[in-house]
This record gives structure tokens, sequence and C-alpha cells, in this order.
């Protein structure tokens, strides 16, 4: 989240969300996805290799960890883009092993993807109608018959324009998806996804491309549908917007739960460290500031070097903006006598 953007209005979190110690796979009070043993192999590299996880109903659950983690592979997983080298996981309690991408839809599971999958060449009204399940109009007998579909289609029309104001892009309605900015498209993913009154909604780096004038009405939204009664999982590298927003999160280097718990706690993690930063280093940083006495190795005093490099351009720089400021003070008690005489 962009340091000019406020955060969300503070909304309560939810709390109780697991039983016992908090540790990579810990059991949840009421998970609506479990995962068991699911690995999936590209050639010789391991892209996921989950023991075991369990995603609380009714939250908001970020999944984070560095490029290459396995996180949206992961997601093609459960959402059934994708199918897994071994393991097995389920949905609200019915296994998904094997069952297709617009089954599990059906099922109240729905995604959005990093890059949106709007299609340009129809209005933005035509894209939300496309996210409407079981439409009679779409058999192929059916179709030539309006009187059999045309009550259905007002009704869905009636629901897709109360998305599009709540979402607010009911003004755009009859616009071409394509001539959406890339917020609006994210926008728009979104609000489609809630015509098919999904359970879960899994949201794959809201954020990514987003005008940070749109940032905080999507971080809203994804607030909301939790208020709404569903429960959100989102990839996401902002961890600011981690923080402010998510109930639980999971941590995945390698391919692996290396962590998961509350924000505040999962940040201070020293496995979450090592993931984004790579393993911590046995430097005490006392003795590199020079806090503490003792010895340092040819690493340490390359380290310390550094950070005696940064404290004097940090004085340089601190000199010259004093000095300037001096400057500037002397120049206006000059102007101020002149006027006196």
């Amino acid at each position: 989240m962009s340091a000019d953007v406020a955060p969300p209005a503070p909304r309560p979190k939810s709390t109780g969300l697991h039983q016992g110690e908090i540790r990579p796979g810990v059991a949840k009070v009421d998970p609506i996805i479990v995962v068991d043993g699911v690995r999936r192999v590209f050639g010789g590299l391991t892209a996921v290799d989950v023991e075991h996880l369990e995603i609380p109903r009714n939250a908001i659950t970020a999944l984070i960890g560095p490029n290459g983690a396995g996180k949206t592979t992961l997601f093609n997983l459960l959402t059934g883009f994708d199918k897994p080298n071994a393991g097995t996981w389920s949905f609200d309690g019915t296994s998904l092993a094997g069952i297709p991408a617009y089954k599990a839809a059906r099922m109240g599971q729905v995604r959005t993807f990093q890059l949106t999958k709007s299609l340009g060449l129809l209005t933005v009204l035509e894209n939300m109608k496309l996210g409407a399940p079981k439409q009679t109009g779409e058999r192929l007998w059916a179709g030539i018959l309006p009187f059999l579909w045309r009550k259905q289609e007002l009704e869905i029309e009636e629901k897709a324009r109360e998305l599009l104001a709540r979402f607010k892009l009911d003004a755009k309605e009859k616009d071409f998806a394509a001539s959406l900015s890339g917020g609006q498209r994210k926008l728009l993913e979104m609000a489609r996804a809630l015509m098919s009154d999904p359970t879960l909604v899994m949201l794959d780096e809201p954020m990514a491309g987003v005008n940070p004038a749109l940032t905080q009405s999507l971080l809203d939204h994804i607030l909301d549908l939790k208020d709404l009664g569903m429960t959100v999982v989102f990839v996401e590298h902002d961890m600011h917007m981690v923080r402010h927003i998510a109930d639980w999160v999971v941590v995945m280097a390698e391919g692996r739960i290396v962590a998961e718990g509350p924000p505040d706690t999962v940040m201070r993690e020293q496995a979450v460290i090592d993931a984004y930063l790579g393993a911590h280093q046995d430097v005490d940083l006392g003795v590199v500031t020079g806090r503490v006495e003792g010895e340092l190795s040819a690493e340490g005093q390359e380290l310390a070097e550094t950070a005696r490099e940064i404290d004097a351009a940090i004085e340089d720089s601190e000199s010259e903006a004093s000095a300037e400021a001096s400057a500037d003070a002397t120049d206006a008690d000059a102007g101020e006598t002149e006027d006196g005489k």
C-alpha cells in the first residue's frame, strides 16, 4: 500500500480461528478448505509441497511469500485450474480432487487472476452478465425461445447493475471493458465474481498494477466481502495491506508452508524474515553498530563499514539541510531589515 494512501478504516479482526499452538498446519476451529499432502512437480522442480493446511471460514486469509514460493500454483490447484501430482483437498467438506474449475465455481469457490480476464470487446455490463450461473438462455434450444429466459435475463441485469453501483462502475456499464483502467478492471473482475453469490473468494494479487487512487476502494471492497459473510483468501506482496486487512496469514517459501498466524505475530517470525531476506547471519547487530563490544568476522567488518558509510551520508545530508535552513533564515532577516528601512 502506497505511503500516501490512507489505510482502510479499522474493522474488527476475526480472532479465535485456530486450535492449539500456532504452527504451520495448525487446525482451525471451522475450516472451509482443508489441504492434505498436495504436491505439484514441474520437471524436476517441486513447486508446491503442502503437508497440511486449513483455511478458516468467514475470515480474510493472506497467502504471502517471496516470488517463486508457489502461491499462484497453489491457487491454481485449489481452484481446479491445475492438477497435483499427489494429495487431496476439500472445500466446505466436499472433496475437490479431480473437480474442474467450472464445477468448483458452481459450488461457491471463485477466483480472480493477477492479470485481469475481462473481455475487452464486450461492455462492462455484458462482462458482468457472463458471471451469472445457470442461465436458461445459454441452452441450445432455449436460446431461440425468448419467453423462456427473458425474465431471468432482466433479473440478471438488475443484479449486475446493483453490483456495478456498489463498485462505482455504474457510469461505465455501456463502455467497452478494454477502455477501463487497470484498477477498474480489477474492480470489474471482483464484481463479476460476486454474480454467482460465492462462499469463498480467492484473489490473486488484487493490488498488482492498481493506481494508488483506487487502492483504498479495493481494500474497502475486500473488507466488505467478509462483512457480507464470505471467506476471502488473497495473495499479496504489500505487507502494509496484509497487516491492515488480514485476520490470518499463511507464509510460503520454496513450495512449503513455513509459518502461519495473526499478521503481527507472523511478521516477527524468523522463518518469515529468512524467507524474504535469506537465512540470517550470526552477526550481532549491536557489535556492528558499536553499541556492544565484541569481535567481528570479515563479513561483519564489511557490514560495519557499510553501516558507517550510511551514517556518514545521513550526517552529511543533515548538515547540508541545516546549512540551507540557516542561509534561508539569514536571507529572510536581511529582507525584513531592508523593508524596515
